[in-house]
């Protein structure tokens, strides 16, 4: 009898049994299932198994979180359903069999713009502060901002175009690099292809349109001239160069000799696709972007912008689900582009955000006495008013529908105030809250305005709704049934009783890396952030070395990738390590594991060794995440944050 054998049943049955399973594997924490038909699962009943921590979609895969005991589930659950398991890329590849070729599109564009993700935030960032210090004019009757008063300030918003410039006048050379890594070609061919689209010898691409033609340099090759115009901010143009020299790197790879394939094959791909992107795609894309940022500009500023606001407020969450929103990015980067250097869509984006995040607030309310819920609301709600929706929508808003049509309707509302009254954003990647950042100055007060809305009209919506729609159970939770006391529970007591004096000395843990210690919540992964396998810690790692971070035990491991372990201490208390965001992916490559299962390891004993530069080459972050899966005895537990830790020395987590 398997210890999860009731659980491995019913997930069997409630995934739609063997025959709508097409393929299954697990990491470190999830089952990781590709289905024939998704829609046969019984999410809300599979939810609700004592071993299932929760449940989402991601990319064809449908994944069930169960936690360190995940091995033992999955031996259990492939013997009983009769079902070979296969490795994770084998999972992956049957998961895009799930996808028609819009969604293969649009993940091939998502995955494009993911790694660029972090810079345009930061960007947005840096020319929101900008914005306040340079554009507003605070003072002397409203005629001067601070830069104009203060030549700190002024020196201060001068230097931060330095960034602002490397984000949204290079982004050509982060979209070659990104498609390059995509595609599995070499990346410093992609930035350098990249650099040459906004060399400093060509003319600026922002500059094109003030240029008369006659002034324009060019190249002259005697039988033609080819316009030296660089390709600043432009999306459609550098994607487009980038795919023409992965497929001439992919040619020539093929059917150059082995031996001399490392001279051969960088310049019979990067000189033609340099010229070609010049000559070629690189007007074609200029004119297919400027064509599309035209058309979306049209429609913003037409007499029917209302219309036209109401439908991508209404729908932009909806998109958000479904992986095409990655397209918004590209139009939005394409406005940018365009002589007004600013766009009208990215407010509405802002304004969608902080209307889905008011209906997970409501929900939240409505739920404040059902504790396992709130461990969901409370972080999903945090990390969607500051612009990360996916938590809110996946996690809350569409497991219920209701709040989600609700936040639609408020993303609806505010969008058509934006765009009636023409609310520019000067740059993007600041979302939710934040948002206003990227705003110019000029429609703070209009954009408050919508923000309100979107705030108030999504929740008191979600509220009424929610008052009628939510069952009991919903709003306060299942109450626990007493539980029968087993021989087992007879021995686990025993157990307890013999190593209570053990416990007692065990008060804390150490830091199990060099390194800076940020709340849970910032975990660049939503099962972490959203605390579904336990309160802890991420750690962003400046050393190779994972340590022990108290005497315990090595309750399980991951021993054909290496990168994650359980430990359990004497008090009960069971911990999960993971280093790196999706390094399951890496097959174990960068990760050599110190430990087996059943070892009992003093505190600051080395557990795991990596390699940060291959988790980077991955595309992987290296954040590492120390996780209390059970408290075990512990009370009161405290999680010590914001802080630079030493493995070893440094307290990171303690109790009474």
């Amino acid at each position: 009898m398997g210890k999860y054998e009731n659980d491995v049943k019913r997930l069997l049955d409630l995934i739609g049994g063997k025959a709508n399973i097409q393929a299954v594997s697990h990491c470190m924490t999830r089952m990781r299932f590709v289905l024939v038909d998704p829609k046969k699962a019984d999410e809300k009943a599979i939810e609700e198994l004592p071993s299932v921590k929760g449940t989402f979609t991601q990319a064809g895969q449908y994944q069930v979180i169960i936690g360190n005991d995940v091995s033992v589930f999955y031996n259990e659950f492939t013997a009983y359903a009769g079902i070979e398991g296969v490795s994770k890329d084998a999972v992956k590849a049957a998961a895009k069999t799930n996808q028609n070729p819009l969604q293969k599109i649009m993940g091939t564009l998502g995955e494009i713009f993911a790694p660029l993700i972090p810079a345009l935030i930061c960007g947005g960032l840096v020319l929101g502060f900008r914005n306040v210090i340079g554009e507003i004019n605070f003072f002397n009757n409203g005629t001067e901002s601070l830069a104009d008063i203060s030549q700190f300030w002024a020196g201060t918003y001068n230097f931060l175009w330095l960034i602002g410039e490397a984000v949204f006048h290079l982004l050509p050379v982060g979209i070659v690099w990104s498609i390059t890594k995509k595609m599995g070609t070499t990346q410093i061919l992609g930035i350098i292809l990249g650099l040459t689209l906004v060399s400093s010898q060509l003319l600026n691409g922002f500059s094109v349109s003030s240029t008369p033609a006659g002034e324009i340099p060019v190249w002259d090759f005697g039988f033609a001239q080819v316009e030296m115009i660089g390709y600043q901010g432009q999306v459609i143009a550098a994607m487009m160069a980038g795919f023409v020299l992965v497929y001439l790197e992919k040619f020539f790879k093929k059917i150059c000799p082995e031996v001399i394939s490392m001279i051969v094959v960088p310049f019979c791909s990067l000189v033609p696709a340099v010229i070609i992107a010049h000559t070629i795609v690189g007007p074609i894309g200029w004119a297919i972007g400027d064509a599309i940022g035209n058309v979306v500009y049209a429609g913003l500023t037409s007499d029917f912008r209302f219309l036209f606001a109401a439908v991508f407020g209404l729908l932009y969450a909806p998109l958000v689900m479904t992986g095409l929103h990655h397209m918004t990015n590209a139009i939005d980067s394409q406005l940018l582009a365009s002589p007004a250097e600013s766009t009208i869509l990215w407010p509405m984006i802002a304004l969608s955000n902080i209307a889905q995040g008011s209906s997970v607030l409501a929900m939240s309310v409505l739920q404040k006495k059902n504790e396992r819920a709130q461990q969901v609301n409370v972080p999903a709600c945090i990390s969607c008013y500051l612009g990360v929706t996916e938590p809110a929508l996946f996690g809350v808003n569409l497991k219920y529908v209701f709040p989600l049509v609700c936040g639609m309707i408020g993303s609806c509302c505010a969008a058509m105030i934006s765009v009636g009254f023409g609310v520019e954003a000067l740059s993007i990647g600041v979302g939710g809250l934040p948002g206003i950042l990227s705003i110019k100055p000029q429609y703070y007060l209009i954009f408050l305005l919508a923000m309100a809305v979107a705030i108030v009209v999504p929740f008191t919506l979600t509220f009424i709704v929610g008052r009628i729609k939510l069952s009991k159970e919903d709003r306060y939770g299942k109450e626990a049934a007493p539980a029968a006391v087993s021989e087992a529970d007879t021995a686990s007591a025993a157990v307890e009783a013999k190593t209570e004096s053990a416990a007692a000395d065990v008060k804390e843990l150490k830091s199990i890396l060099d390194g800076k210690v940020m709340p849970i919540e910032e975990a660049p992964d939503d099962v972490f952030s959203q605390k579904i396998m336990g309160d802890g810690l991420a750690i962003e790692p400046s050393n190779t070395v994972v340590t022990a971070p108290a005497d315990c035990d090595v309750s399980v491991v991951m021993a054909d990738t290496g990168h994650a372990c359980g430990l359990s201490l004497p008090n009960g208390v069971e911990l999960l390590i993971h280093v790196g965001v999706d390094t399951v992916d890496m097959g174990g490559d960068g990760f050599k594991l110190l430990v087996k299962e059943g070892d009992h390891v003093k505190a600051g004993q080395p557990l795991i060794e990596f390699d940060p530069a291959k988790i980077k080459a991955a595309g992987h972050p290296c954040t590492t995440m120390l996780i209390v899966t059970s408290e075990g005895n512990a009370a009161n537990i405290k999680m010590h944050s914001g802080i630079d830790a030493k493995a070893g020395e440094t307290t990171v987590i303690s109790w009474d």
